[in-house]
């Protein structure tokens, strides 16, 4: 009997200081889907909290509920009912010798190798058996149609691609949808998780007003709610450097397996600019 796995995808800040190009997923079997919606749905409502969460809603007054919301998220990571990735780059890190087109696609390029390998599908026989078909819900992307409906074919593509094929791992091209995440709570909380990683990687928790001395209040709740984040993953995973790709520790099903991880993206061709290292 086939597997459906359903994934949740979103991206941030193209452009930061130190880091760029943020995606995230999140991934949950289709039998789990809806108790795990309805969970955190009913999380949202204990801490009254009706409409879309946000990152860039989090504030002082909402810091509980937020972190509320982030520890039941958390709570289904550690059960193992959900999965979260997160890629970036590094600045430092200046991909050479791109073509003009490559160039304009950067985008959807870097989309398309998120879902390729972010969640190590690859590697999935390891725990599932019999065909095993993803359900793929990407929040709405910029970009046109024709471009759009490019990337979805591409996408779709990895059906055929041997690594997928031997894992019987099937994207139907009918399963890939744009969606709003003010419909998702799923996509709610990865926006959180997200939002957060970007906030810390790029020193935003640093920021204060022109003119004053210290952080605004916005700027240290958010930085609080990256910290209980941080120590929840930590919780998982002690000593975890969010900077840095998450290893395997010798199983290379743990690409797969592990319920969080990081992947920081290396262009195979590079220049290295040191000026642009956080000190």
């Amino acid at each position: 009997m086939a597997q459906e796995l359903v994934i949740y995808t979103d991206e941030s800040d193209r452009t930061g200081e130190y880091f760029s190009n943020f995606y995230g997923g999140i991934l949950v079997h289709s039998q789990d889907l809806q108790p795990t919606i309805d969970r955190l749905e009913a999380c949202k409502r204990r801490h009254n909290l009706f409409n879309e969460i946000k990152w860039q809603k989090v504030t002082a007054n909402y810091l509980s509920k937020y972190g509320g919301i982030v520890d039941e998220l958390f709570d289904l990571m550690a059960e193992g009912t959900v999965k979260v990735r997160i890629m970036f780059t590094s600045n430092q890190y200046v991909p050479v010798g791109l073509t003009t087109d490559q160039e304009q696609a950067a985008y959807h390029l870097l989309y398309y190798q998120f879902i390729k390998h972010a969640f190590g599908l690859q590697h999935c026989r390891s725990d599932l058996a019999g065909p095993v078909r993803v359900r793929l819900n990407i929040d709405s992307m910029p970009g046109s149609t024709e471009q759009k409906a490019q990337f979805k074919s591409y996408v779709a593509g990895l059906t055929h691609n041997p690594e997928m094929r031997s894992a019987d791992v099937q994207f139907d091209p009918l399963q890939i949808a744009e969606v709003a995440s003010h419909d998702h709570v799923l996509l709610q909380c990865l926006d959180v998780v997200l939002g957060a990683m970007t906030f810390r990687l790029n020193n935003k928790h640093l920021h204060k007003p022109p003119g004053m001395t210290r952080r605004g209040k916005r700027t240290r709740a958010k930085h609080e709610l990256y910290r209980l984040i941080s120590n929840r993953i930590r919780q998982l995973y002690p000593n975890f450097n969010i900077g840095e790709s998450t290893g395997i520790a010798g199983d290379i099903s743990s690409r797969w397996r592990h319920p969080y991880r990081h992947w920081k993206l290396v262009p195979a061709d590079h220049e290295r600019d040191p000026s642009k290292t956080k000190q």
